[in-house]
Order: structure tokens, then sequence, then C-alpha cells
């Protein structure tokens, strides 16, 4: 009786969890050699692999340069046609291939000699031709391929995509590249509004529904309805000194129209600052209960309004 579906791909998880732990346990000596030599490049990493290995390493090029590495993938057979051109002095060349032998590579392992431009190599055979050119080697353990007939570069792939990964962010990591330099190469989609500060997307300005302590409610009102938050922000000279909601207009029904924005006002509002994490405003509001923060400077100088549809607009829910 054959196996399930799902047992197979067990198999296949398995296959590759373990020559993982391989590459982990044997992680290639000139590691850190390697990453020193990347950190010092002037110019940019080329990546390049022939058939699945060259997907490899659009993967790998994509992920050093979203992550503070300059990079590009390079095709080899574009590079013999033109494309080495693309190749400087400057740069760094990484070479991906499982045997080591893969033809189309010879032109850009000649390109990188002749102009003494650093390689490196990942590779099964460290005594390959790719291997032997090579200023350093980053071996992968030689694990079967998860496929049916042993052929399919699967467990392989893998491999070379997690030596890539482990890389990416061993360099991260020694740049210093944090969450809002992250952010500033990734503005787009789910991802780039995870990373949006408060200040990308609060009201600042005319749009701010302002009053004085001395402000009759009938105007703070007025102010309220015409602003369209909701709210109005009790302020002097600038700094943010309380606010009033629905709340403080509820709480103080009997007699309002007598009174002005300062007696009617809570003293204490919960703010957010203009380089708090969209996210973190939002999660604030959530769990407050609220639909709109006041955004303040460190002195409490009132710079902008956040509301909860801001955040929604932007993606973050």
């Amino acid at each position: 009786m054959s196996q399930s579906h799902s047992q197979n791909a067990r198999d296949v998880l398995q296959i590759e969890q373990d020559a993982l732990a391989r590459l982990q346990a044997e992680l290639p000596a000139c590691f850190d050699d390697v990453v020193d030599l990347l950190l010092a490049v002037q110019g940019r990493v080329i990546v390049s692999g022939m058939g699945k290995s060259g997907h490899v390493a659009n993967k790998i090029a994509a992920t050093l340069a979203s992550t503070g590495t300059p990079a590009q993938s390079v095709h080899p057979g574009e590079a013999s046609h033109g494309d080495l051109g693309m190749i400087t002095r400057a740069d760094a060349v990484i070479l991906i291939s499982n045997s080591g032998e893969t033809r189309e590579l010879a032109d850009m392992i000649a390109h990188c000699a002749r102009f003494a431009i650093p390689m490196i190599a990942i590779t099964k055979r460290a005594d390959s031709t790719l291997g032997r050119a090579a200023r350093h080697v980053l071996t992968i353990p030689n694990a079967p391929e998860a496929c049916a007939i042993g052929m399919a570069p699967t467990t392989s792939t893998t491999l070379c995509m997690a030596l890539g990964d482990a890389l990416a962010v061993a360099l991260m990591k020694a740049r210093g590249f944090g969450r809002d330099a992250y952010g500033m190469f990734h503005p787009g989609g789910s991802l780039g509004a995870q990373l949006l500060h408060v200040s990308a997307v609060m009201h600042k300005g005319e749009e701010l529904p302002l009053v004085q302590a001395d402000t009759p409610m009938s105007d703070a009102l007025l102010i309220m309805s015409q602003k369209g938050f909701g709210v109005a922000a009790l302020e002097q000279d600038g700094t943010l000194l309380g606010i009033i909601t629905d709340g403080d207009l509820r709480r103080n029904m009997d007699g309002l129209m007598d009174r002005n924005a300062g007696e009617v006002a809570t003293r204490t509002p919960m703010v957010t600052h203009p380089d708090t994490l969209l996210t973190e405003a939002l999660g604030l509001m959530n769990m407050s209960k609220r639909t709109v923060l006041m955004v303040v400077e460190d002195d409490h100088r009132l710079v902008g309004l956040l509301h909860i549809h801001d955040a929604l607009r932007a993606g973050v829910a």
C-alpha cells in the first residue's frame, strides 16, 4: 500500500530538517571571514547561479538588499553576453552551484579572476572547479535530495537558501540595521504599514480641533463638530493641557453651556509620541477603548492627532 500524500510531505520535511540540522552543526569555518569580506565591500554583492540555483540567487540578493547590504542578482547567461559589465572591482560575487561544475558560470569565474574580484562559492564540493577558484567556499552538506528519485533540487536549494538567510542576518546585525532602516526599504503593503510611525499619518496644523481654557463650550462644541474627530484639544502656547471628549460632555451635561473648555476638559489625556509605531498606538487605542490619541513631543508640545481610522486606512489591523 502506498503512503498517503501527507506522509510523503512529512518525509520531505524530515529530510530537509535533518539537512538543515547538519548545516547548523557543520557551518563552514570561513563563515565569519565571508561576513567580514562582505561588510568591507564598497560596491554591491553580486549573486548568481544557473537553473534552480539562479532562483535561489535571486532570493538571496533580494534579502541582502532589503536588510542593508546592496546586492543584485546577475544571470550567468546574460553575463556572458554583456552583463559582466555590471560586476566591478568594488563588488564581491557569490556563485551558487550544487556540483561546482556548472558550465554557465565559467565566464563569471574568469571575470572575477581577471579583475581580482573576491568570489565566494556556495557548493557541496570544495574541490570542484568553482570551489578551487573561490576565495572562500561555503560548503553545504552532501545530504540527499528530498524528491522521489533523489535528483530534483530540493534539499540542496533549501540549504543554499538558509545559508543565504544566515549571511543576510549576520550582516544585518553587524551593520546595526534596525527597524527604522528596515521600514525605509519596505514602504508598501502590510509589512510597510506595520513599520509606519504615528507621524506618517497623524493630522496636524489647521486640521487640529484646538481650544483654550477660556473658550466657551458653545464655541468648543462648534470646533469639535467642524473638525470631525469628536474631540477638542485644550492647549496653551502649543502645549497640550487636556482633551474634551464625548465622555466629558456627558459628565458635564448639566449647565454645559455655562462653562468653558478648561472646566470640562480631562487634564490627563492619554497621548502618544510621533515616533511611536502605528501598530503600538493602535494597540493602545484598542486596549483603552479610545478612537483618538493626541500626539505630543517629549516636552508635551502638541504636534498632531491620531484617529483610529487613520491606522486602519494605512493597513494596520
